[in-house]
């Protein structure tokens, strides 16, 4: 008798798509935490997501009623759409864990401290915000991080 081998599963990669990146955000804001959460879109919003048609710039998150919203995220609206397209600077759920969300209300009663968005991307076939807990910046911060990017960028060209 021949003894048979199960079958070897190989582990399912999630792919990973950048929609969006915040630069700006990583240069205005000490970021102290990162947050992965999930988004609730319409179907037209995900299409024009697909097109990479959004921007993050001016977009927070906050709590309310013990929910996480992100808002000020302008995603334009899908072209080919029809009357189920909504406004494109909406209010907009963000999902993620009761202890988790319980956590960032603790740690944003200290003073100065927000939520921003810092990426949006495909997970699979899902949409993800990667929302940081930020400090604002102050002038003499900034200039140490631009004296930091130069320094590097001249030992990266002298090699």
């Amino acid at each position: 008798m021949s003894q048979q081998k199960p079958p070897t599963t190989t582990p399912r990669v999630q792919t990973i798509k950048p929609i969006a990146d915040n630069r700006r955000a990583r240069f205005e804001y000490m970021i102290t935490q990162e947050l992965e959460c999930g988004i609730m879109l319409a179907g037209t919003e995900v299409k024009s997501l697909r097109q990479g048609k959004v921007q993050l710039s001016d977009g927070y998150a906050h709590l309310s009623g013990g929910e996480l919203w992100l808002e000020n995220v302008h995603i334009s609206p899908y072209t080919h759409g029809n009357i189920f397209n909504l406004e494109d600077k909406r209010k907009r759920k963000l999902l993620a864990h009761a202890r988790e969300i319980d956590k960032l209300r603790v740690k944003l009663q200290d003073q100065g401290a927000t939520l921003i968005p810092l990426k949006m991307y495909f997970k699979g076939n899902k949409v993800k915000v990667l929302i940081g807990l930020a400090r604002g910046k102050k002038s003499h911060d900034k200039r140490q991080a631009i004296k930091e990017r130069d320094a590097k960028r001249d030992i990266r060209n002298l090699e």
